[in-house]
């Protein structure tokens, strides 16, 4: 198995302690396959795979976590694909987790980014792994976040997280990220609709992809607009080829950073060294400002929430008959029982679980 090698490993009995601890120790030697191995037993919610997550916890903290994300069709694999050649260049060493949706026969991967990073494959610098949402909210998987810690014990020095795309809800990457690249191109159609999902609040660099296209102009005037770099107080966006105010509030940004706004063509790999020069300026700013260690506390905060509600769920089924989870949702289908009395139901179930 190579460094690119993103198959999955079946499911077998669980990891014996010391085996736990051998692929501790080789995922911090640098072994591929045993990083490849962490990151399947986090895929398939192994027992194992939490112990061993324990284990690697004190050796993160080191990579800067790049999330970019954007409307489908804006060319994110392809952006993604030329900034990790970028920072290869540079001498730093790149982790990729790109988020596909799942197919609806294996529950895999259904896109598998990788085959459209050929130009990374080979590299002892680069890590790439697809990976499922299985119905994840937000368009990232549940398991993303601890695929990323594997990737940073790992000692990669960049990570870069591609979500699914752009949906009304998906937004969680903010949560994730050290640094959010939101990714727009021209002539995609309505920008009411992105601004409308809140991603432009998510955003710390914005990036117009597909620059030669036309419109690309247009779509950076309205950016501006948008984020309160020009035009009038109230919030403008572009519309079928016309500003229109929006009513809008201002997106929520860190008040001492303002998003720029970079023209790339990731085809031609235009705009990437300024692009990539965007991300490290806004590393040094969360840095020098006290920001990251407040990003990193909300990343604290959301794991947590997340452990534990995946721990409440596990002990629900464990203490509940299925038949009789069934049926108080039957009931609350059949508007028998509110879901409200029905979740005071389940409760006791999960609270006296041992």
């Amino acid at each position: 198995m190579t460094h690119s090698d993103l198959s999955s490993a079946p499911a077998s009995s669980p990891e014996p302690l010391s085996a736990v601890t051998t692929l501790v120790e080789n995922l911090l030697a640098g072994n591929r396959r045993a990083l490849a191995r962490v990151i399947t037993l986090i895929e398939n919610d192994r027992a194992e795979a939490h112990d061993v997550l324990a284990a690697l916890y004190r050796s993160t903290g080191r990579a800067h976590i790049i999330g970019v994300t954007g409307s489908p069709g804006a060319g994110k694999s392809t952006l993604v694909n030329a900034l990790a050649k970028a920072y290869r260049q540079r001498g730093y060493t790149v982790g990729i987790i790109a988020v596909d949706p799942t197919s609806p026969f294996t529950g895999g991967a259904l896109l598998g980014d990788r085959v459209r990073m050929r130009d990374l494959s080979g590299d002892p610098g680069v890590f790439i792994r697809s990976m499922a949402t299985r119905g994840s909210l937000g368009g990232l998987a549940q398991a993303t976040a601890d695929a990323i810690l594997a990737l940073d014990a790992a000692g990669f020095q960049r990570v870069l997280v591609e979500t699914v795309g752009v949906g009304q809800a998906e937004v969680d990457i903010a949560s994730t990220a050290h640094s959010t690249v939101v990714v727009e191109a021209p002539g995609m159609g309505d920008e009411v609709q992105a601004i409308k999902a809140g991603i432009l609040e998510i955003a710390d660099i914005l990036a117009v992809n597909k620059a030669d296209r036309d419109g690309a102009n247009r779509t950076v005037t309205a950016l501006h607009m948008v984020l309160g770099s020009g035009g009038p107080s109230m919030r403008q966006v572009l519309h079928h080829g016309q500003l229109l105010d929006a009513g809008l509030p201002a997106p929520a940004v860190d008040a001492g950073w303002t998003p720029p706004i970079i023209k790339t063509i990731a085809l031609r790999d235009q705009g990437i060294d300024e692009l990539l020069e965007a991300i490290e300026q806004h590393r040094s700013h969360l840095q020098a400002s006290g920001e990251l260690q407040r990003r990193e506390e909300d990343r604290a905060r959301t794991a947590l929430i997340r452990i534990l509600q995946a721990a409440v769920l596990q002990r629900l089924q464990a203490a509940m008959p299925a038949w009789q989870l069934r049926q108080l949702v039957a009931d609350v289908a059949g508007r028998e029982l509110d879901p409200y009395s029905a979740a005071d139901r389940l409760l006791p179930a999960v609270l006296s679980a041992q």
